[in-house]
């Protein structure tokens, strides 16, 4: 079988196609034969070896397709079963195997593609609004890069929780994007003060929560428009990792809480698994969720899929196509 790997750290052009043995499923998980795999920041975190990794770097966290064997242990996915799974390396291939506990089911009105789009940053999506802070009609909550792939489902899941969102962009036509998804109010941080203009749309009060996936550059910031005894919920980096800071200022602040939570921790039995893939297909095929797949690439050009989430420019998902 074909796959993707990255035979040492760096940019794009370290990626490589290698020819290997189609594994075998051992105790506790399943083959996947995949039809389409997910592109994520995570992807290119590790690529690049800003997240730590056993060489060769396998890569692709999330993927869909069709059950070929299962472990002699797995009693509740059988070959032909149409799954999804997501936060387990290695979906930029043709074949993948997959702890059980990690996939779920994707219903027959959900194609492949979309499946594979929307389950890792769908469910970091039900996870921020649901678990992280739960969201209600009585909150105020600002999602950064709010035009792309997760920033976007958060935009319409937070909406779907009855929360006022405000949401951020780098530009006007990005910024028409995230108003279409149901945003409030929508600010292009390129032309505009980001902090004035949150204490202006909250009166001065703040804001209840701030999920942020971009890190250095919007941290400190988000600090400042936080309500007192608000929630900062740091769940990326594109822009980089935070330096560390000084605890007092959470005080000076208003007494903040700041967490930095990982999808892994919140997909921690196959249960819960499920439910949050249940929740996110649920939404989709009613046409509560709209999935943007903005680009999709082969195994051969998958290199291009990381040089365009890496520019900043994407809206939506990227997708590589495997069937």
């Amino acid at each position: 079988m074909k796959r993707i790997v990255a035979l040492t750290p760096g940019g794009p052009d370290h990626l490589t196609v290698q020819d290997v043995p189609v594994p075998e499923p051992g105790p506790g998980e399943v083959l996947v034969k995949l039809a389409a795999s997910g592109v994520n920041f995570i992807d290119a975190y590790f690529r690049s070896g800003l997240y730590k990794s056993d060489l060769p770097i396998v890569l692709g966290s999330e993927g869909a397709g069709v059950v070929e064997r299962a472990a002699a242990d797995v009693t509740d996915l059988r070959a032909g079963d149409r799954v999804v799974y997501a936060m387990h390396r290695g979906s930029y291939a043709e074949y993948a195997v997959v702890p059980a506990r990690l996939v779920a089911k994707i219903p027959d009105a959900v194609e492949f593609a979309t499946a594979a789009a929307v389950m890792l940053q769908g469910a970091t999506a039900h996870y921020l609004t649901h678990s992280t802070f739960p969201l209600g009609p009585a909150h105020t909550c600002v999602v950064h890069a709010a035009a792309g792939g997760a920033g976007g489902l958060t935009v319409q899941m937070a909406k779907d929780r009855g929360a006022r969102v405000i949401g951020t962009t780098s530009t006007e036509a990005k910024a028409q994007e995230v108003r279409a998804l149901g945003a409030d109010e929508v600010i292009v941080h390129e032309t505009h003060d980001f902090e004035a203009e949150v204490k202006r749309l909250t009166g001065g009060r703040g804001v209840d929560v701030v999920y942020d996936s971009v890190g250095k550059t919007t941290f400190d910031r988000s600090l400042k428009v936080i309500r007192p005894r608000g929630t900062m919920v740091l769940f990326g980096q594109s822009s980089g990792p935070v330096p560390p800071i000084d605890l007092n200022l959470l005080n000076q602040r208003g007494s903040l809480y700041v967490t930095r939570p990982s999808l892994a921790h919140y997909l921690a039995t196959r249960e819960e698994v499920q439910w949050r893939a249940d929740e996110v297909f649920a939404r989709v095929v009613s046409g509560a969720l709209k999935v943007r797949i903005s680009g999709t690439y082969g195994l051969d050009n998958v290199g291009d899929a990381h040089r365009a989430i890496e520019s900043g420019k994407t809206t939506g998902k990227l997708v590589v196509s495997l069937s």
